[in-house]
């Protein structure tokens, strides 16, 4: 799986990248057939200061998305990809009872 990381507007951090490429990485025990991974960091322009972590990830025949705001990066990462994994879940039930 192809993983591409994209700060907006700031740099990250190594240890942030190895984080997300971590976490990502988790999807993979629902579904093996992910070909990329696009995460796409941010700073929501509010008084909170809102960091948004957007991961997009394409499987094929499917594009999956999911976005989340919190205030820091790393809960936001995992909150996205909890989010994904239960769309992996959800479209690997699909896809085995259209096969029976």
């Amino acid at each position: 799986m192809n993983i591409t990381i994209t700060a907006r507007k700031f740099k990250a951090r190594q240890t942030l990248k190895d984080f997300i490429h971590e976490e990502v990485s988790g999807l993979r025990k629902y579904n093996d057939d992910i070909l990329s991974a696009d995460v796409i960091l941010s700073y929501l322009n509010s008084k909170e200061s809102l960091k948004s972590a957007e991961i997009i990830l394409q499987v094929p025949g499917q594009t999956l998305s999911a976005n989340e705001d919190t205030n820091e990066f790393e809960k936001s990462v995992s909150a996205s990809v909890e989010k994904l994994s239960r769309q992996l879940r959800k479209l690997k039930t699909k896809r085995t009872s259209k096969s029976k």
